[in-house]
């Protein structure tokens, strides 16, 4: 076996030899050229082990193994200026190795798990990351960081990934919640190694998911930002910007769906959010047991938190501000920012409800102070999961899961009535926006005086209450799982002044089968489906100004409907005003004989049975014109220039024609003028259109009448039979009664 194995050896090391003595001088140079070259670079790979290995790729094995890590290296990376290592291992230790020597030269404790480590400043600098979620930069000489300690984030926002190239001026941090944040390095061009700097400015944020979208708002007065809370302790502000230009620089995050900015404060999962008249005060309601008021101007780019509020023994799940919009021209209008709501009502899962009132005039100071509740109320034996204020302020609705809807006063806090009926807990109430039109309700009209209230429940339904009697109005049903969430459409003017008729009053709502509907209010019927979730659906919103839906479930999708009523309703008044014209055009051809125009016509408008007339009258000319395959040379010439559409229209009505007795000849006979006038390539062409079903049809009754014509020929011998014997008998008869009498002629007759 040994014997065997060493012959094979020989044989190989001389067939190498005899190839490296046919290679050409120039090829055995380059090969020179390249082992020198391997022969100086070096691989370095960690493990699980903790173990750093050098390998040589001229040597192809393992020349070093540096041990000094006790757990995985999650990254490595090399400064060829310095020839230093620089190591990262989930033991929360960065070590600098000699490159040259492979020795260990400094160990930096960063007393966190590190997931990525890295040089810059060609090896002055270095930058780890990790579950932290903290970008650090540490002094490679001194081994200490330069940025300030900051407090440590949650476990979403750790580090699993950073990306740093020298000449594009930021940093790519890829986090755990599947967001990419890039940072500049602008700070560090200028960094004395000595002082300690901020940490660097975050340029842009990418989300790559927003988790389960749970509420949403429109924000900023021209309503050019989109607040989402997102599963997590912060709340997201992405712009919906419709620009197609591309960024201009970096910080540049005016493109549609950037995150412009992060609303940090709470310290557990945001639940519900409301935004006021103006867009520019925002509320937020969280698992922390507490509510924040944030003031959002995007025009100087500013995103803080104004007021924290703290009272409810439990997580809140509804927040409501108020709606009103003060009068045009007053100092409020045009200066909103200046002026946050008076007050806001929230409701826990300790089944209390507590207005708030907020203060004139708010400083970044009194963010965290303590501010107490103007009043407290006991409102229902279970969770709450929505408030609505009216659009006055002077009532607000609270929705339960005990299946009812209270109405409150908002001045002092008293019961005013209870809405029953909802067979299970209810998810949503609106109250109906000012000055909104008369919905007619089962029992007929109700007037929208005192208010119309709207719920939504998990038993799959739909209601619309007055307050005049707190009664139900309509119940709409559709839904095949529970409605999370409902809200009036805007009603907007038709465009079209010489339209008369308005639309009227629609209604949304949001299901946990992940549909969203628009329903007529009057009729209750269902307008339209929206299906584009793959989960329940939790948030849904409406701009007032474009009637535009926007929707976010759990499948972490947000959705934006375009509203095409009014556009739809003008093409469908344009094609039906069309189509009127065409018809009547159509009988003005058919009354002055032209059917030239007619077919045409015929075609165009889909009228098989004017067609059919139409060619009868024509295979029915008689005398039929010299040349003709119709009748008509007219209509020939019309026949031989038909258009795909217009030919495969044609053939399909010939086939429906063909299978009926009475048509069939009139069929039989344009069939054969189609296909004298097209050539095959012609015809075969709409075989990806349907003619081959179109094809196989004609061929089957086609046959079918032609069985039936020779049986009536092979019948009409029998007849020629019957016939030519009845003359003889009766010629027989006639001539024997010539002889008789007048009564055997009368019997002969018979």
């Amino acid at each position: 076996m040994e014997e065997s194995l060493a012959k094979s050896n020989k044989k190989k090391k001389k067939k190498r030899r005899k190839d490296d003595e046919n290679l050409s001088d120039e090829t055995q140079d380059v090969l020179q050229s390249y082992d020198s070259t391997a022969a100086s670079f070096f691989l370095a790979s960690g493990g699980e082990d903790g173990k750093v290995r050098i390998w040589s790729l001229h040597q192809r094995k393992s020349i070093a193994s540096l041990e000094s890590h006790v757990s995985v290296v999650r990254q490595i990376d090399f400064s060829a200026e310095d020839n230093l290592l620089l190591t990262g291992s989930r033991d929360k230790t960065v070590i600098l190795w000699d490159a040259r020597t492979w020795k260990l030269r400094k160990i930096i404790p960063v007393m966190e798990s590190v997931e990525a480590v890295g040089f810059l400043k060609n090896g002055a600098l270095a930058y780890s990351g990790g579950e932290n979620g903290l970008l650090r930069i540490w002094d490679l000489q001194g081994a200490r960081e330069v940025t300030k300690e900051l407090e440590a984030g949650s476990d979403t926002d750790g580090i699993e990934c950073i990306i740093a190239k020298e000449n594009l001026g930021f940093l790519l941090c890829v986090h755990a919640d599947q967001s990419l944040i890039l940072h500049s390095t602008a700070p560090l061009q200028t960094l004395n190694t000595s002082e300690v700097i901020d940490s660097l400015p975050e340029a842009r944020r990418i989300s790559g998911t927003h988790d389960e979208i749970i509420d949403l708002a429109y924000v900023s007065p021209d309503r050019s930002l989109l607040a989402l809370a997102t599963n997590s302790e912060a709340v997201r502000l992405v712009s919906l910007a419709t620009t197609d230009s591309q960024p201009s620089s970096l910080h540049d995050a005016s493109y549609f769906g950037a995150d412009v900015a992060l609303l940090e404060g709470h310290e557990d999962i945001v639940i519900c959010l409301d935004v006021d008249w103006s867009g520019c005060w925002l509320v937020t309601g969280a698992k922390d047991n507490t509510a924040r008021l944030w003031k959002i101007d995007h025009g100087k780019q500013s995103y803080r938190c104004v007021g924290t509020f703290t009272g409810h023994a439990e997580s809140l799940g509804a927040i409501s501000l108020p709606s009103n919009t003060p009068p045009d021209g007053s100092a409020a209008t045009q200066h909103p920012l200046s002026y946050p709501p008076t007050f806001f009502l929230t409701g826990s899962q300790d089944r209390t409800i507590k207005r708030w009132n907020v203060a004139q005039s708010l400083s970044t100071k009194e963010a965290d102070a303590a501010h107490k509740a103007l009043y407290t109320r006991k409102a229902h034996d279970r969770d709450i999961n929505a408030i609505s204020v009216n659009h006055n302020s002077t009532l607000f609705a609270s929705a339960s899961q005990d299946r009812t809807v209270k109405i409150w006063s908002v001045e002092d806090g008293e019961m005013q009535g209870i809405l029953r009926g909802h067979r299970r807990g209810v998810w949503s109430v609106q109250f109906a926006p000012n000055r909104y039109p008369t919905v007619t309700g089962d029992n007929g009209p109700a007037s929208a005086s005192r208010g119309l209230v709207l719920t939504g429940s998990g038993d799959k339904s739909v209601k619309i209450w007055s307050l005049n009697d707190y009664g139900c109005l309509r119940t709409l049903e559709g839904h095949t799982n529970s409605v999370l969430k409902v809200l009036w459409m805007p009603l907007i003017e038709p465009s079209d002044s010489s339209n008369a008729s308005k639309r009227s009053p629609q209604i949304a709502s949001a299901g946990g089968d992940g549909l969203v509907k628009v329903w007529d209010a009057n009729s209750g019927e269902c307008a339209c489906t929206l299906d584009n979730h793959a989960d329940r659906v939790w948030a849904l919103t409406v701009d007032p100004e474009t009637n535009m839906l926007v929707s976010g479930g759990g499948d972490s999708v947000v959705t934006f409907w375009k509203d095409t009523t009014s556009s739809t309703m003008a093409a469908t008044a344009a094609a039906s005003t069309q189509r009127i014209e065409q018809e009547q055009e159509l009988e003005n051809h058919v009354h002055r004989g032209s059917y030239r125009g007619a077919i045409t016509l015929a075609l165009q408008l889909n009228h098989p049975a004017r067609l059919l007339a139409l060619l009868q009258d024509v295979t029915d000319t008689n005398p039929p014109e010299a040349g003709s395959l119709s009748g008509l040379k007219a209509v020939d010439e019309v026949l031989g220039n038909l258009g795909e559409d217009q030919l495969l229209t044609l053939m399909q009505r010939l086939r429906d024609w063909n299978t009926n007795a009475r048509s069939a000849v009139v069929a039989q006979r344009i069939l054969g003028v189609v296909t004298r006038m097209y050539p095959a390539t012609r015809l075969a062409g709409l075989r990806r259109r349907g003619w081959k079903e179109v094809l196989e049809a004609l061929k089957v009754y086609t046959e079918r009448h032609y069985q039936r014509m020779e049986e009536l020929v092979d019948e009409s011998y029998l007849v020629e039979y019957t016939l030519r014997e009845m003359e003889e008998v009766m010629g027989g008869v006639i001539g024997a009664g010539a002889s008789e009498t007048n009564r055997e002629r009368d019997l002969v007759m018979v």
